[in-house]
């Protein structure tokens, strides 16, 4: 992992704060089932979620980006360096260095999601344009011209509906003044009234009924006292108010019977649409079902929550099956690419594997070749106690029981005879790195890292991922050797041992299981004489493959047949 590069602006003017919080740096992210966990440059900013292949690659483009304004981030329960990004059906899993890093880039993304919502400033400034767009026209209706048609319809009714309501309301204060001046005259009469009476009846003078002129005693006219003259508001025609009153709220009725038939027939529209999308939503939804139950059936999921370990979700005989499924499409491959496979002469050196060399595992080397050549050769029973499990024409495969440091191991011998080649050519086919890709077909990729002498390397390989379980690789050290014979009966005896080593260049990782193996391969050859003075031939030439391996069988045993 690299180091992570937080940016942060010192200035506070003209400053996009999104910008503030950026982040970017190497995370191990999920691709598939094939290739596992894989090293890529991730970038943080502006409220996206980008990945590069690596650092050095950026100016190609990213590789994919995810918008954090709808995004789920959820830290795994088990795994502490992991968090899963998701955006609808978009899964991002990732793996930091350390779990303070994961949890920082947990914050930070956090962070430019809280601020990537459409209420905060930064994202009306950097969405501004586009909002008021939709805003502008999602008030439209769009789905057919009719519909647009009995929208706008409806907005002139609820126009009018408007006009009316004003219209109303002027009325309604007009008449409400007018109500309110009747109640004041009527007030002032009774005020005016009650003062008449309270007067001595002898001084009170006859009224007449045409004028406001009385005569007292004396037969002279006086006036005594001027009577209040009321007089209705002026300017208010009160017979005009109620028709027009009536009028308004007649057209109001009218507008909304209008607006109520309109609303009737719309409301049926809608229903037929709403009918239509229950029965989209039931398909679906059986579709759905469908589909999941469908999922659990099939041994392959996608996720690296199911693949080996012990928090996999996926049980034990769905992992096997699994692995049995990816084997054997392996195999057909396999057999398309032996159709296409062209043979490569192989050229030898008598003496070059005869001698002994010298180097720092020489004398482990010693102890395999010793423990193989003492229990390998042997039949069923004996010593190595090896139980016959399976036979297939010239085929067979053995078994026996041995306990190692309290591990129970099971360890495999296979037997077969191949007519026409020699021992020395089967070993060198098998331990000369040059010939390796033409019949090893489960390796994915392999290098020489250490040369210890002319028969004697150190090889680092990784093999093909067998979905679920998780990647194997493994470091050993590979030996050819003739096994020198102590009477002119033995057979010309080679062998070549692979047993598990340690080195510094290449220790273990977190993205492959580091495997142990303990394997050999011993070729006899035997020859069976010509009839007559005729020469030796391959005809006459048979070689005895004996193959041994600590726990596993490998595909060299199948391609043996």
């Amino acid at each position: 992992m690299s180091d992570q590069s937080l940016s942060t602006s010192s200035s506070d003017e003209d400053v996009d704060p999104e910008s503030e919080h950026e982040l970017c740096g190497t995370l191990s992210k999920w691709t598939n089932y094939i290739h596992g966990w894989q090293d890529r440059w991730v970038v943080l900013k502006n409220n996206t979620l980008s990945y590069y292949k690596s650092e050095d690659e950026r100016e190609y483009g990213c590789r994919g980006s995810l918008c954090l304004s709808k995004a789920v981030i959820t830290p795994h329960e088990f795994d502490e360096c992991r968090l899963d990004v998701s955006v609808n059906d978009n899964v991002w899993y990732l793996r930091a260095e350390d779990p303070d890093l994961r949890q920082q880039w947990i914050e930070t993304i956090e962070l430019h999601k809280a601020e990537s919502g459409y209420g905060s400033e930064s994202s009306l400034r950097h969405h501004g344009s586009m909002l008021s767009l939709t805003s502008a026209t999602s008030g439209l209706s769009t789905t057919s011209t009719s519909s647009f048609r009995k929208a706008h319809s409806l907005r002139e009714k609820l126009a009018e509906m408007e006009t009316f309501r004003d219209i109303l309301c002027k009325q309604v204060d007009t008449l409400q003044r007018y109500f309110d001046n009747c109640a004041s005259g009527d007030h002032r009469d009774e005020y005016h009234r009650d003062k008449v009476l309270e007067d001595d009846e002898d001084d009170f003078p006859t009224s007449r009924p045409d004028g406001d002129l009385l005569l007292n005693n004396n037969s002279s006219k006086e006036k005594l006292f001027p009577l209040t003259s009321h007089k209705g508001p002026t300017g208010i025609d009160f017979k005009g108010e109620a028709i027009t009153f009536k009028s308004t709220t007649e057209g109001i009725l009218s507008t909304l019977s209008h607006c109520i038939e309109m609303m009737v027939k719309r409301e049926e529209s809608w229903q037929r649409r709403l009918d239509k999308e229950l029965e989209r939503r039931r398909r679906v939804e059986e579709a759905y079902k469908s589909a999941l139950t469908e999922l659990k059936k099939k041994s392959h999921y996608g996720g690296p929550d199911y693949e080996e370990g012990p928090n996999s979700l996926i049980n034990e005989d769905e992992f096997f099956d699994a692995v049995e499924a990816a084997l054997d499409k392996q195999d057909k491959i396999e057999e398309q690419s032996e159709k296409c496979r062209t043979s490569r002469p192989i050229t030898l050196s008598p003496d070059v594997y005869c001698s002994i060399s010298s180097h720092r595992y020489s004398t482990k080397v010693e102890e395999m070749v010793h423990s193989h050549m003492t229990y390998s050769l042997q039949d069923v029973g004996g010593d190595a106690n090896w139980q016959l499990i399976t036979e297939e024409g010239e085929m067979k495969v053995y078994r026996r029981e041995v306990e190692e440091n309290g591990v129970v191991l099971d360890p495999l011998k296979a037997t077969h005879a191949v007519k026409g080649v020699t021992g020395h050519e089967v070993c060198h086919y098998f331990w000369d790195t040059v010939y390796r890709n033409d019949w090893e077909t489960t390796v994915e990729h392999f290098n020489v890292v250490e040369t210890l002498s002319d028969k004697a390397v150190i090889i680092y390989q990784t093999h093909k991922r067998v979905w679920p379980a998780t990647q194997r690789d493994v470091l050993y050290l590979s030996v050819i050797r003739k096994i020198l014979s102590t009477n002119e009966n033995e057979p010309d005896t080679w062998l070549v041992c692979n047993f598990s080593v340690d080195h510094d260049g290449y220790p273990p990782t977190s993205r492959c299981i580091r495997a142990k193996i303990n394997v050999a391969m011993i070729c006899q050859t035997l020859v069976s004489p010509p009839e007559g003075n005729k020469e030796i031939s391959r005809d006459n030439i048979l070689c005895k493959i004996t193959y041994v391996a600590n726990g596993c069988l490998p595909v060299v045993s199948a391609n043996l047949r």
